[in-house]
């Protein structure tokens, strides 16, 4: 699930270029929203637990509000404000930094998911992995310091809503999470990016990009981060993170002709290795204790 949620949102950059080219960005994100919620409400019905999800949206819609505020409405808007002034590699870069801000929250707020020993060792090697990959060249004048402390402002944000999502919405299902969080956050942005529409064409293959992203790289992916926050934690849920720019790289290897170098292979290298400790999937053996004669 981590692998295929990294390979939808990596697959996101490619379709951005194409809407940010033609929109505001406030826009894109406002109709992609949007219609990511719309996606999940046709679902609702067609999809099992559809009753029980619309139930507890009532039940916990004060919650739900909270996350989308947090977890996708101001994360949104902060990424693409601050994307203006500092290069996208060096957004990347501080993007990715949500693993370590989960982890620094965890040790203050939520005790059970604290990361160390292995898998804090993977989200330092994987974070560093992420700087060679990409490459750390800072640009952009007096604003890219505002620029980049709302990029990471808002990987900080990503974290917090991914521990509020384990801890206060446990019992919540992935469906009901993401469509209620959605919901609300569609009403946070919608009225900004409308007002930001006129005077912009509406193209269809802008409008057919948003679709995209807001029924794939949105609400499809949504379900697929919630369940996992649920299923293994938001500590390990995060280093989605770490795999979006490592296959956005990939995608524009094969798709685009970008040439990888060496340090670029290392730092996927790092990446990988990173995000197999921090999930735990590469664990230290014991060895097996040998009886005294």
């Amino acid at each position: 699930m981590l692998l295929a949620l990294g390979a939808i949102w990596g697959a996101s950059f490619l379709l951005l270029k194409i809407d940010i080219r033609d929109l505001p960005p406030t826009t894109v994100i406002a109709f992609l929203i949007a219609s990511a919620a719309l996606t999940v409400l046709v679902l609702l019905p067609m999809l099992a637990g559809g009753s029980r999800a619309v139930a507890e949206i009532r039940r916990r819609w004060r919650a739900l509000a909270f996350l989308g505020f947090v977890n996708t409405a101001a994360p949104f808007l902060l990424l693409t404000w601050g994307q203006q002034y500092i290069d996208t590699g060096v957004a990347a870069i501080f993007n990715a930094s949500a693993p370590i801000w989960t982890a620094v929250f965890a040790l203050g707020f939520v005790h059970s998911e604290r990361v160390t020993g292995l898998r804090l060792a993977g989200i330092v090697i994987g974070f560093v992995g992420i700087v060679l990959l990409i490459g750390f060249e800072p640009s952009g004048g007096e604003r890219a310091v505002a620029g980049s402390l709302a990029v990471v402002a808002a990987s900080a944000l990503y974290a917090i809503g991914a521990l509020f999502t384990g801890r206060r919405l446990a019992g919540v299902s992935p469906l009901g999470v993401a469509f209620g969080s959605m919901a609300w956050a569609t009403l946070f942005t919608l009225p900004l990016g409308l007002a930001q529409l006129p005077g912009h064409p509406l193209t269809w293959e802008a409008l057919a990009c948003v679709v995209a992203l807001g029924a794939g790289a949105t609400a499809l992916a949504y379900l697929l981060y919630f369940g996992l926050i649920q299923g293994a934690g938001p500590s390990r849920a995060i280093l989605v993170t770490y795999l979006v720019p490592s296959m956005a790289i990939v995608y524009g290897v094969a798709f685009l002709d970008e040439v990888v170098t060496a340090q670029g292979i290392g730092g996927l290298a790092l990446v990988l290795l990173g995000v197999a400790l921090g999930t735990g999937a590469l664990r230290r053996t014991r060895q097996p204790a040998v009886p005294h004669a």
